[in-house]
C-alpha cells in the first residue's frame, strides 16, 4: 500500500494560492486573509504550529516602514502602493494583485522561517 505524502505548510499554501476561489468561495483578498486567520486560530486551539507568528514584524522589515495595520493591511500597502478607495471593494485587477502578493509574501516568510529553523537545529 502506498503511503500518503503530506504537504508542507509552504506547499499547502502555494496550492491554495494558485486557486483561492476553490477554498474560500470567492477569490477575494479578504476571504483569503480570513481563511489564513481561521487556519491560524484552529492551529492555536488544537496545539498545532503557529503559521502567522512574526508575520507582522517580518512585513514591517520587508516594507521598511512601521505600520499600525495588521498583516492584511500591510500586505495591501505592499501590493497596492498607489492606494485604494475602498479596501472592501477593490477593482478586479487590484483584487487579483493583492491575492497574488499575499501568497507570494506568505511563501517568502515561511521559506525564511524554515531556513532559520534549519540553521538553528543542533546536529
Amino acid at each position: 500500500m502506498k503511503q500518503r505524502q503530506e504537504m508542507s505548510e509552504r506547499e499547502y499554501f502555494a496550492f491554495i494560492g494558485r486557486r483561492p476561489g476553490m477554498f474560500v468561495g470567492k477569490a477575494s483578498f479578504h476571504m483569503a486573509a480570513a481563511f489564513l486567520a481561521g487556519y491560524e486560530g484552529h492551529a492555536g486551539r488544537h496545539g498545532g504550529p503557529s503559521l502567522l507568528t512574526g508575520l507582522d514584524e517580518w512585513l514591517v522589515a520587508h516594507r521598511g516602514r512601521d505600520c499600525n495595520h495588521g498583516w492584511p493591511g500591510q500586505i495591501l500597502h505592499i501590493a497596492l502602493p498607489h492606494g485604494w478607495e475602498n479596501m472592501w471593494d477593490l477593482p478586479p485587477a487590484d483584487e487579483q494583485r493583492a491575492i497574488t502578493v499575499l501568497f507570494e509574501l506568505l511563501d517568502a516568510f515561511l521559506a525564511e522561517r524554515e531556513a532559520t529553523a534549519c540553521v538553528r537545529r543542533p546536529e
